[in-house]
């Protein structure tokens, strides 16, 4: 379906991408070491620092996969948001981010080095760079959707569009302008597409009516979990805690660089630790816009007098079309053009989220730790802004995959269960276990990986069935995903354990700073009681818990 939209939606659009090209270019004057490109010199408070935390999450997957899941799995992809989130992030925040800053690190990986040893250190950097263009092929995959769905353009025209502007202003400005137009970008979410779920709920008569049109299975988000036949992802409550909501939830927000990284950006240890508990507020929120426009989408969808459908790409429904077409069907002329931009601008920060990533593991994990190690800070600048370039390009070839999937989500949560449950593993025994060893972190970590991906092949092959990894009768995509991370996990965690008994351990005075036992944690005086990152923790969990009894 192609939008005829007006001559002020295309200055809209067009105002968009200038602007964010022009941030690129102003901040290029104030990105000249490596301080500066890769970790935007270390001076943002928490709240700039969380609110491109969150941003740099809310790509593809935020938008269209979990308005897309939503109109496939019903409200139990809200899990994704609390159980699958919240936690970890308060875990990031109170216990591992006093590690991860205090050791002055790059990147996640820079700390792997430190803990263990190089090896270890490149296996995840090589793993996490692959991760991350897939991830950036996804975003731009997403905004080509976009592009097509409302203006018509062409597949290869609206992703070498989308690629080039993100490309430039990332290349230019690095970290610093990721930053700077995530900050925008989330404003933009906000304000753009809160009023799809406003105007859907009033078109069905209200919130309750959106929950009493559907059934049990669709609408609930604890309450049919017992069995897996009872709900729309098909997944009990033991498959959402120990796939999701521990080992793919701490994985990611604890490991996945993409987000740390905005953390590592922060002036000092407390905002460090602020960041990710500013972003937690905002992210139990953004399922009144994705996971609500889900539910109407669905509801439309089986109304005959609605007249709403989503798109079909060879004969298969296209769940990732849900928000745009509810875009579509709600917002007239002069309002489309920010409902698109809104949808590019959290694709955008999502990919630029991806590539600033990207530069900073290859650039100082794999291009200066193991081609070359004795160049200057400028060189390994120019080094970024090339990754930078290759990188986007590379991503161009991956959004081609993106687009044969069932769903954004379903990709995205099958590359989280090859790389990010088995790091977590290794983090969490590093980090906690004095006695675990390098030798132990690196065959754990390659065991755990390997095995992941070998069952990912072996379903996807048909040479085993889903149902053996879910120990249940019924096996969605989704709940194949989260259990073959919670075996990776299992798989890694074991390994780890066993080889480091057998192998030599790092000496105790390598490891201060580094580990729990070891470390002495600077203590915040003069603050404030309600200022401290605890206090400010246990309000989250408060409202995570009354929003997990009322969706029940």
């Amino acid at each position: 379906m192609i939008l005829h939209i007006s001559w002020i939606d295309w200055l809209i659009i067009a105002l968009y991408f200038a602007f964010v090209l022009g941030i690129g270019v102003y901040l290029k004057r104030f990105t000249g070491t490596g301080e500066d490109f890769f970790l935007a010199g270390r001076r943002n408070s928490s709240w700039v620092a969380g609110l491109a935390f969150l941003s740099a999450n809310m790509g593809a997957l935020e938008l269209l996969g979990m308005t897309g899941n939503t109109f496939k799995y019903g409200m139990f992809v809200a899990h994704f948001y609390w159980v699958g989130a919240i936690p970890a992030m308060l875990f990031l925040a109170i216990y591992m981010m006093p590690f991860y800053y205090s050791s002055k690190i790059h990147s996640v990986p820079g700390y792997l080095k430190l803990r263990f040893d190089e090896k270890t250190r490149v296996l995840n950097a090589i793993a996490f760079a692959f991760m991350t263009l897939l991830m950036s092929g996804i975003n731009l995959y997403a905004m080509a959707l976009v592009l097509r769905t409302f203006l018509g353009w062409h597949w290869d025209v609206s992703m070498w569009v989308s690629a080039v502007t993100v490309a430039g202003y990332v290349a230019l400005g690095g970290l610093l302008s990721a930053i700077f137009t995530e900050i925008v970008q989330f404003f933009l979410i906000w304000f753009g597409l809160f009023l799809v779920t406003i105007l859907g709920v009033v078109e069905i008569g209200g919130w309750h009516q959106v929950f009493s049109r559907l059934e049990p299975a669709m609408n609930a988000l604890w309450s049919t979990s017992a069995n897996a036949g009872s709900n729309g992802m098909h997944v009990t409550w033991m498959g959402i805690i120990l796939g999701l909501g521990f080992v793919l939830s701490f994985g990611y927000w604890t490991t996945d660089f993409l987000v740390v990284q905005r953390a590592f950006s922060s002036k000092d240890l407390r905002s460090a630790r602020m960041t990710p508990i500013v972003a937690s507020f905002f992210k139990m929120a953004l399922p009144f816009i994705v996971i609500f426009a889900g539910l109407i989408a669905l509801i439309l969808s089986r109304d005959p007098n609605a007249h709403f459908s989503l798109l079909q790409e060879g004969g298969r429904i296209n769940y990732d079309s849900a928000l745009p077409m509810l875009i579509a069907r709600y917002y007239p002329q002069g309002l489309i053009g920010l409902g698109v931009t809104a949808l590019l601008a959290g694709f955008m920060a999502g990919q630029a989220g991806n590539i600033s990533a990207f530069n900073t593991v290859w650039t100082y994990d794999i291009y200066k730790s193991v081609i070359n190690k004795n160049a200057s800070d400028s060189h390994y600048v120019w080094m970024g802004r090339v990754a930078t370039i290759a990188g986007v390009v590379i991503s161009v070839g991956t959004a081609y995959w993106a687009k044969a999937a069932p769903s954004i989500m379903d990709y995205m949560q099958a590359i989280f269960s090859w790389v990010n449950a088995p790091l977590f593993a290794t983090m969490l025994l590093g980090m906690f276990i004095v006695w675990i060893t390098p030798s132990g972190a690196f065959w754990g970590l390659l065991a755990g990986m390997g095995s992941s991906f070998s069952m990912f092949l072996a379903v996807k092959l048909g040479w085993i069935s889903a149902t053996l990894l879910t120990l249940s009768d019924n096996a969605s995509d989704m709940a194949a995903n989260f259990w073959r991370a919670w075996w990776a996990w299992l798989i890694c965690f074991i390994v780890t354990i066993v080889v480091s008994l057998f192998t030599k351990r790092k000496p105790r005075d390598e490891l201060i700073g580094l580990i729990k036992g070891l470390t002495t944690i600077e203590k915040e005086k003069n603050l404030p009681f309600y200022k401290k990152p605890e206090a400010m923790a246990v309000i989250v969990i408060v409202i995570f818990v009354l929003l997990n009894i009322y969706f029940w």
